[in-house]
């Protein structure tokens, strides 16, 4: 038996991949015992496979392997290193204690009802074993068990959510990251490419290395930037034409940085420019849209693939194959989701304006069911939460949790010209078009053959038609909707 002094303490690493304002880590830290840092690749356990849950996909395992590397430079920059495992987590962690003569685990908890079960699961093996483990407050800036109504259930509004949230208070004030630790290192480790997050034949990641670096670091960079450009954020944050989003979803979606730390960064802040006050109260709320999202979750794990209002389970959704393509390939004929949709395939993210566009235009004017969309922006997007991508494909579907209703149809022209005025975004990303004067950028269709011709625009061959017509597409929706609601 290793003396008490010397005994290791792992710490489980898994949507936390950072060293600041990491509770399970600064309390290991602050033992003085050497750290086992470990990530668990778990495709194994049952409660990580369907249709409990869903693995990775492929934008979001991309970011994982290069958040992997970041935290593993940032351990090994204070003395630590990162054990990489793959399998079924309580059998690894809990045969990786008993091995190395482990004093305790840490962890923080992930409020996702199937991580929550393998955490039960390892928090048994590990007790049947005799070792101490610790469970850790969450990411999230309150816990579900916090923001309940008399019935106990969770609320299904955001704004009263958002206000018995704000009614909280400030959250737990972030931890700085330990500036040493003392690691146990040459432990067996899988290497990393063996698990092949990244993709080679063919390698379809190059506009994602154009676009991100993943990471503790870059999300702190990504955060001051930000707020310093904070000023318009309210009226700016629906413009695509504009960079005036904080960019930090994935970063938050893989816990390189927390929403505490960016609660107290905002305030500071707005203490230090009162006149920003308003645009960092609007962008906490958009944050709090995650909390929410992340709180329907922890009621209805099944939300990706169940209506939150089962009225929509007899809706007559349209199966059609070419409509769907067209929409995932950035061809549907309307620009703004053409480009939305070209935007998130090369970078792994669409604006948030323009991902509400082309998610009403799939499931209204194609009449094609949310779940195919949702799917396809979990595997394309490299902030896919699996409490946001649901939860906000619900809301424009008009079957969610304060959902947008079923009457609102998007026009994507107007949508366009009212967002993207000068046509910067749709030039951007369908470059096709770029010649068009601005009043047809946004429907190429209503210029004329000489005015198309001059500029390079044949419709139809180097630009699609409209794939449905706006009118006809609305009233199909509306239609279907109404009977709906008579049944």
């Amino acid at each position: 038996m290793a003396k008490a002094a010397s005994r290791p303490v792992i710490v489980w690493f898994r949507d936390d991949l950072r060293l600041s304002d990491h509770p399970a880590l600064h309390e290991a830290a602050a033992s003085g015992a050497p750290l086992i840092c470990i990530y668990v690749l778990d495709e194994h356990s049952p409660q990580l496979r369907p249709p409990e849950a869903r693995p990775f996909g492929a934008a979001s395992r991309w970011w994982l392997a290069q958040s992997l590397r970041a935290l593993d430079n940032n351990l090994a920059e204070r003395g630590a290193a990162l054990t990489l495992r793959r399998g079924p987590t309580a059998e690894i962690i809990a045969e990786l204690a008993r091995q190395t003569d482990a004093a305790a685990v840490h962890w923080i908890e992930i409020e996702i009802a199937p991580y929550r079960a393998v955490a039960d699961d390892l928090a048994e093996a590990l007790s049947v074993a005799g070792i101490p483990h610790h469970r850790h407050g969450s990411d999230l800036l309150a816990a579900p068990a916090a923001i309940r109504t008399k019935e106990g259930r969770g609320l299904r509004v955001f704004t009263p959510f958002w206000r018995r949230v704000l009614s909280l208070g400030d959250p737990p004030k972030p931890q700085p990251a330990p500036a040493k630790l003392r690691g146990v290192r040459d432990l067996p480790s899988d290497d990393l490419a063996s698990w092949q997050l990244e993709p080679t034949k063919p390698d379809w990641a190059g506009g994602l290395r154009d676009s991100w670096v993943a990471g503790e670091d870059a999300a702190r960079e990504k955060l001051s930037a930000f707020l310093e450009s904070l000023p318009g954020y309210t009226p700016g944050r629906d413009r695509p034409d504009r960079d005036a989003t904080s960019f930090l979803s994935p970063y938050l979606r893989f816990g390189e940085i927390t929403p505490r730390q960016v609660w107290y960064a905002a305030r500071f802040a707005a203490a230090e420019r009162p006149a920003i006050a308003a645009d960092v109260d609007k962008f906490l709320s958009e944050v709090g849209w995650r909390e929410f999202c992340r709180h329907l979750l922890a009621d209805h794990p099944d939300m990706a693939a169940r209506n939150l209002q089962p009225a929509f389970d007899d809706f007559p959704w349209v199966s059609d194959d070419d409509a769907l393509k067209a929409w995932q390939r950035g061809s549907t004929g309307y620009p703004i989701v053409d480009a939305g949709m070209r935007q998130l395939w090369h970078s792994g993210v669409m604006h948030n304006r323009v991902r509400m566009v082309a998610a009403s235009f799939l499931v209204k004017h194609l009449l094609i069911d949310w779940r195919l969309g949702e799917a396809w922006f979990w595997d394309t997007l490299v902030d896919a939460d699996p409490g946001s991508n649901p939860g906000n494909w619900q809301w424009v579907a008009g079957c969610g949790a304060d959902a947008a209703p079923y009457f609102r149809v998007f026009n994507p022209v107007l949508q366009g010209e009212k967002f993207d005025p000068a046509g910067d975004y749709v030039r951007r990303w369908v470059p096709e078009l770029a010649a068009l004067p601005n009043k047809f950028i946004h429907q190429p269709w209503s210029a004329t053959p000489v005015e198309l011709a001059a500029a390079g625009v044949a419709l139809g061959d180097n630009y699609p038609e409209p794939i449905v017509d706006h009118k006809a597409g609305r009233q199909r929706a509306l239609a279907a909707y109404a009977k709906l609601r008579q049944r």
